[in-house]
């Protein structure tokens, strides 16, 4: 692959510790490993630079094979994995097995992929602080933690997670949590969002003619405007490379502002 044929919708992204993290990635839930390989090649190949994993997809192996293969400079990409939460007591173990497997030293970005038996759980925590002080993540945060869950960390360690990554799609926008993570400077990272859309929706529909989009383009689109960082995900080839043009669509304040009103 030409490691210099990098496509514009790659490039929009937020700041993050260490660096900056694109806006659109490609997530790879449900993903088989024996499909994995493929899926992401092809992902990397159409401009994508981010690639979202977690222990319990059970396809990092199949990922880091993709990722070898394309011989893109290590700093071209960016990589996400998660701890499963019953695997507190292993957090190190946990990493390390995800960086052999990724055939990485480091990821991008680690996250406790849910809050451990429903708690904040600051001592598992207290792990992934210890690993990003070690250089083994850029940057630490978590998956579907509440914002009180989020306080409990920073308070207990003084480390506040970088990012949040969560359910988020129009028909879920809380402004109340944007703010929330906003006021923490806490990164809003959505995944499923398609599968928490109605893609027939009048407004959706409406705004994709006016843009010479799918709905689904304009759900992408969405997200890139408001700076919230999304997590599209398909084995499907052209639904990869249609998902990822959405983020080169431009919509209006009008038409964030009509999106945003489907929540509700």
């Amino acid at each position: 692959m030409d490691s210099t044929q990098n496509l514009d919708y790659a490039q929009p992204a937020v700041p993050v510790t260490g660096g900056s993290m694109p806006l659109l990635g490609f997530g790879t839930w449900q993903i088989p490993d024996e499909d994995a390989t493929r899926t992401t090649a092809f992902a990397l190949e159409s401009g994508y630079r981010h690639i979202d994993t977690a222990t319990g997809y059970g396809n990092e192996a199949g990922i880091g094979k993709a990722i070898a293969a394309a011989g893109l400079p290590r700093e071209e990409l960016f990589v996400t994995t998660k701890m499963p939460p019953d695997h507190v007591g292993r957090e190190r173990q946990t990493l390390e097995e995800s960086l052999t497997k990724l055939g990485l030293d480091r990821v991008d970005l680690w996250l406790v992929h849910w809050p451990p038996n429903k708690q904040a759980t600051p001592e598992a925590w207290e792990h992934f602080v210890a690993a990003q002080s070690e250089g083994l993540a850029t940057a630490i945060g978590v998956s579907n933690y509440s914002l009180e869950q989020i306080d409990e960390l920073t308070e207990a360690t003084g480390v506040t997670p970088a990012v949040n990554q969560i359910r988020w799609a129009p028909a879920i926008y809380d402004p109340t949590v944007v703010k929330g993570l906003s006021d923490r400077h806490v990164v809003l990272e959505g995944y499923s969002p398609f599968r928490a859309s109605d893609l027939d929706d009048p407004t959706l529909t409406r705004i994709a003619e006016e843009t010479g989009a799918t709905p689904a383009q304009v759900i992408v689109a969405w997200h890139v405007a408001h700076q919230f960082v999304v997590i599209p995900k398909s084995s499907q080839e052209d639904r990869i490379r249609s998902n990822a043009e959405g983020a080169r669509i431009t919509l209006t304040p009008e038409q964030v502002s009509a999106i945003d009103g489907l929540a509700g």
